[in-house]
């Protein structure tokens, strides 16, 4: 975690910290959910006497499908992973060399969600997915219990300096998984108003749908964004009860939004990442710069913000 004065005063805040996730071994948070889930999934099937058992299965936009196939691959069995043909090569090729089988869909995120259950359904393997329609679904809550490590080291960060406790928490999502780890992991160092936002792309804000709707509900078109690993339609329905709890409120930005914040972030002394690591970003100084939008959120200047930038860079040339 590191502190970025620059960003907090180009924010008109008191303090910004940015926890770095791009340093972790896989390049992003998703290492610590498919990786913690693969396994548990892997030790209940243990007794299986079919081998099919023992393959892997996921859909992703790249992240969760690298942690997916390294779990695979520390178990030394197969794994399969199912990717919108809008994923960049160089994502597919992360996977393919941790022994990942690619299996290209026409479609979006949530064609391959719905195609990987299929197979999943037909006995081809374990499904290890980020999100589900059923809010007590075991695979999904090991996964969300994994990003619980990224809230715990924040916890113990933050525990030895009380007087840096953030009081708002910017959180991109995708289907919500990351964002509902936070808001239920850092509950006991938010300081007041300990507001929880939730940013999203505007082409693909299926967590602001969930809130408004009350259930997930899926987003239209073809979600397209720069902010390639938030293009998701449809909310995790376990990762939609614990913001529900939490009363988390959403923010939506423009794709010119997403990739200023890239160069923004650099530029103020922050970590490199792609426009989904800093989606957060952007959400704050969305809000930031409109002062209804700052009374409303009780933005102030001696608020204090945490930030995540979930993935260091990537490469993200078409297929």
């Amino acid at each position: 975690m590191i502190e970025c004065p620059e960003l907090a005063r180009r924010a008109g805040i008191g303090r910004l910290f940015v926890k770095v996730e791009g340093e972790r071994p896989l390049g992003s948070f998703k290492s610590l959910g498919g990786m913690l889930a693969g396994q548990r999934a892997l030790a209940r099937a243990a007794e299986c006497a079919d081998a099919v058992c023992l393959r892997l299965i996921c859909a992703s936009d790249g992240n969760h499908g690298l942690a997916v196939a390294a779990a695979a691959q520390r178990a030394g069995v197969p794994a399969a992973i199912y990717l919108p043909t809008s994923v960049s090569r160089a994502r597919a090729d992360r996977i393919a060399a941790l022994d990942g089988e690619v299996r290209w869909i026409d479609g979006t995120y949530d064609d391959a969600v719905a195609i990987a259950t299929a197979a999943a359904a037909r006995g081809e393997g374990l499904l290890i997915a980020d999100t589900s329609p059923d809010p007590d679904d075991m695979v999904v809550k090991d996964v969300m219990a994994g990003y619980g490590v990224l809230a715990a080291e924040l916890v113990e960060q933050f525990d030895a300096d009380k007087a840096a406790r953030p009081t708002h928490l910017f959180v991109q999502a995708g289907v919500g998984g990351l964002a509902a780890a936070m808001a239920e992991g850092l509950q006991t160092i938010l300081q007041p108003p300990g507001t929880i936002l939730v940013v999203e792309p505007e082409s693909a804000a299926c967590v602001a749908a969930a809130l408004t709707a009350g259930h997930p509900v899926q987003v239209p078109g073809d979600l397209h964004t720069s902010a390639h690993m938030l293009s998701c339609g449809l909310a995790s329905a376990p990762a939609l009860r614990i913001l529900q709890r939490h009363r988390a409120q959403s923010v939506t930005v423009d794709e010119q939004a997403l990739d200023a914040a890239v160069a923004i972030m650099i530029a103020s002394g922050g970590p490199h990442t792609t426009p989904s690591g800093a989606a957060g970003l952007a959400g704050l100084l969305w809000i930031a710069a409109q002062a209804p939008l700052r009374a409303r959120y009780r933005l102030g200047t001696d608020s204090i913000i945490l930030l995540i930038a979930t993935e260091g860079p990537v490469a993200e040339q078409k297929n």
